[in-house]
């Protein structure tokens, strides 16, 4: 066998016309087991094949012809630096990982496959900026380092911060829907009607869609319908609430995709609680059960978490996770020492306060201007924020990233109302005057393309 030693401790074997340096038994054209060092290589136009690359420092390196890096090859190339221009296409072979690093730009051409996943498939410890396709939501879906969050792919225009109010009694069922501009003020506009006019609708949105659940058409109803919050018009079928015994006095809390509601009242109170998935149709399924039974009731929420007040016979607060089923934990209580203003009582937030305003009281036929607040990340009782411009019950809200709006009510001796104040979220004291609603209601359901709910599961 042919050999050819040059200088110290550096063999060359030619072995079957296959050079091996380092190696007596070369398995390619050149076999070098071992490391390379080379700086500002220009590369000689060939390409060569290396069993073994390892601890290869290059400060730049041009790569202008098909360079295959198979399975074999993985662990070994780790010690890549400075600038690596490639001019051609990259294979990485389906046994072949990545257990690190970091690519500042990447263009991809042809295609671009992410994670995908149920929502219990989630990493339970993922990085910020961890992105993934969510097949129970059909969305992409981010993680900002606390919360999995909606990828947005729709532009909001003039809609955004429009709040929508639908249904009730005037004093019989009502189906018509006005809507507001919430940080402006002003009468509201009319937008269309309901499918069926009806009170006491659970009602929730995302940024596209508005929908009323269940309520009482004078008995239980079960219709589901909804609105495109950024057009006026009239509601569309949805789907019906499941089971069909329930249908009364509800209230509602929604992230981006999911809307998780409860209902009361007819024939009887209840603690069940129902979902659905605002971009699709369908009837409501089974989510779990609050902590005790709600009636009149009223809900708001985070990206995450949906906050639950009993209403009628309870000053309890409830709250659960939106993306996850399961059942209500108590967070707290809405009472201030007080047992006149939980019945009927107005609910909307942002993504860090949740409001309950006015309400009535069980026993006795009085009524509150009082509204109060919450901290939606901390479980806890409800803090005095100030007063409503009229004491009612059976109120409804809607809200913005910074102002919150409730409308409409009726008092103890049966008057209704069609006043809509505001408050200041950030701040603490009483609502100002906003405007009118179209007729005088109580016992209707808002939302809005803006509240606190928006950008999460």
């Amino acid at each position: 066998m042919p050999k050819i030693r040059i200088g110290f401790s550096t063999d060359f074997n030619l072995v079957n016309e296959q050079v091996g340096i380092g190696t007596t038994n070369p398995e390619s054209r050149l076999n070098v087991p071992g490391q390379i060092l080379a700086d500002n290589t220009a590369g000689s136009g060939g390409v060569s094949t290396y069993r073994e690359y390892q601890g290869f420092h290059q400060t730049q390196s041009n790569v202008s012809h098909k360079v295959t890096i198979d399975a074999t090859t993985a662990g070994n190339l780790n010690s890549l630096s400075g600038e690596l221009r490639i001019d051609g296409d990259v294979t990485i072979a389906p046994d072949t990982s990545v257990t690190s690093g970091k690519i500042d730009s990447l263009t991809a051409t042809d295609k671009f496959a992410v994670p995908l996943g149920e929502t219990n498939n989630r990493e339970n410890t993922p990085e910020a900026g961890t992105t993934r396709f969510n097949q129970d939501f059909g969305t992409l879906e981010f993680f900002d380092g606390a919360n999995w969050k909606t990828v947005n792919s729709y532009a909001r225009g003039d809609a955004s911060g429009r709040g929508v109010f639908g249904g009730g009694r005037v004093p019989g069922n009502s189906a018509i829907i006005d809507y507001i501009q919430i940080m402006s003020t002003g009468n509201a506009i009319n937008f269309g009607d309901l499918l069926v006019a009806r009170t006491d609708a659970a009602s929730f949105s995302n940024e596209i869609r508005g929908i009323w659940a269940g309520g009482k058409d004078p008995t239980v109803s079960t219709h589901i319908d909804y609105v495109t919050l950024a057009s006026r018009g009239n509601g569309v079928d949805f789907g019906d609430v499941t089971p069909a015994a329930m249908g009364g006095s509800g209230a509602g809390a929604s992230s981006s995709t999911r809307g998780v509601f409860a209902l009361g009242q007819a024939p009887a109170a209840s603690d069940a609680l129902h979902y659905v998935q605002i971009m699709t149709t369908g009837d409501s399924l089974d989510f779990g059960d609050l902590t005790g039974n709600l009636s009149e009731g009223a809900a708001c929420g985070s990206p995450t978490r949906g906050l639950f007040n009993k209403g009628s016979g309870s000053t309890g607060i409830d709250v659960v996770l939106i993306a996850s089923k399961g059942n209500a934990i108590e967070f707290g209580e809405d009472s201030m020492g007080r047992t006149d203003q939980q019945r009927g009582c107005g609910s909307c937030s942002n993504s860090i306060r949740g409001f309950f305003a006015s309400g009535g009281a069980d026993s006795v036929q009085t009524d509150s201007n009082v509204i109060r607040y919450v901290t939606i990340a901390t479980n806890g009782n409800a803090i005095d924020f100030g007063d409503r411009t009229i004491t009612t019950r059976l109120v409804t809200a809607a809200a913005t990233s910074t102002r919150a709006t409730f409308a409409a009510g009726i008092e103890t001796g049966g008057t209704n109302f069609n006043n809509i104040d505001y408050v200041t979220i950030s701040t603490s004291g009483n609502a100002i005057d906003f405007g009118d609603l179209t007729d005088a209601f109580h016992a209707h359901g808002g939302c809005s393309d803006s509240h606190g709910g928006l950008g999460g599961f």
